[in-house]
């Protein structure tokens, strides 16, 4: 299969609408990261997804919408604290669980009896959506549990050949997938954090937000996801990743007991001419949303420095932070080192 790489204008917005109403698949920008589009109604279409990505069938896909009215047939209902939540951070990066409408494919969901909703405040995927009617599913355009893309040369180094069309709209603005809170139940959960923060939702909705233990731990045997991003190992690169926690001292003095050839650094602004390994710098140490919009870029950016095994620096846990911690310690596979 040829793969179009195409500039954002009326055409190329008009072939992708009518790629989507024909059941094929479209790459394309959002705020948060490009993503992998296809009619989350039509189950044939949303299975390319899966197979374009070579991502497990057990992993639920979000749905991506438009406009309020759009929920109609995608969602069973939409409770207070969902409309609470819509009119605070939509369109933006926050994606709602709700009881699943009777639209939506079971292969969207996995085959759970919910669904995630969101959407999005990039024009480019809001003009698709307008112009082809379709509700969308798309997960993150790479390959499955490789780091997400935020530009389109990234999804082209992954997606080409697996899919016809891509939209290149520039850099994404965020860097990291939307947050995803379900309230499918007696309390809000996060399940996956994001720009949108824990702080930030329990301030609009007057409650606790609780957070899934699968956001910082791995997911016990038998448990579902009920979200991307919940799987053990995801968004990692070539390269082994370990997680260093500690001072920037014990972090460099570390690195010099570990100094070998294809040992890299992954750390934060200003460090890496301190260190003695080379280094790739994610952010300032004090600028989580710096971390979050750099984090997936530079992981691609150490595989193509032909890096082996990558120490990292160790972000905060909460706020913007825990988005950026969330996504690293499952490139890591979970390991930390203590310092």
């Amino acid at each position: 299969m040829e793969t179009k790489v195409l500039p954002v204008n009326d055409e190329s917005i008009a072939l992708a609408a009518d790629l989507l109403r024909r059941g094929e698949l479209v790459a394309l920008p959002t705020e948060t990261v490009y993503g992998i589009a296809a009619d989350a109604r039509n189950g044939a279409a949303v299975k390319k997804i899966f197979e374009a990505k070579g991502r497990p069938q057990d992993n639920p896909l979000i749905v991506h919408i438009c406009g309020m009215d759009m929920l109609r047939g995608i969602v069973a209902e939409a409770p207070e604290r969902a409309k609470k939540l819509a009119a605070a951070f939509w369109p933006g990066p926050l994606t709602m669980v709700l009881p699943k409408g009777p639209e939506v494919s079971p292969v969207t969901c996995a085959g759970l009896d919910t669904v995630g909703v969101r959407m999005p405040s990039n024009p480019v995927v809001q003009a698709v959506i307008r112009r082809s009617g379709v509700a969308f599913a798309a997960p993150s355009a790479n390959l499955s549990g490789r780091p997400s893309p935020t530009n389109a040369a990234d999804t082209f180094a992954d997606m080409n050949g697996r899919l016809p069309l891509i939209l290149d709209g520039g850099e994404c603005t965020y860097g990291v997938e939307s947050t995803v809170v379900s309230l499918a139940g007696e309390q809000p959960v996060l399940l996956r954090p994001g720009y949108v923060t824990k702080e930030q939702m329990e301030q609009v909705l007057g409650e606790e937000v609780v957070v899934s233990h699968a956001i910082l731990e791995k997911l016990g045997d038998g448990e579902v996801a009920r979200s991307p991003g919940m799987k053990y190992k995801h968004y990692a690169p070539k390269a082994q990743v370990t997680i260093l926690r500690g001072s920037f001292q014990a972090y460099r003095k570390y690195l010099a007991a570990h100094a070998a050839d294809g040992v890299w650094g992954l750390c934060f602004d200003g460090e890496s001419a301190r260190l003695p390994v080379p280094c790739i710098e994610y952010g300032a140490e004090e600028d989580p949303a710096a971390q979050a919009h750099r984090l997936f870029s530079a992981l691609r950016e150490l595989d193509r420095a032909g890096a082996r095994e990558v120490y990292a620096r160790c972000p905060e846990t909460d706020g913007v932070s825990m988005a950026v911690y969330n996504r690293l310690i499952r490139a890591a596979a979970f390991r930390v080192v203590e310092l």
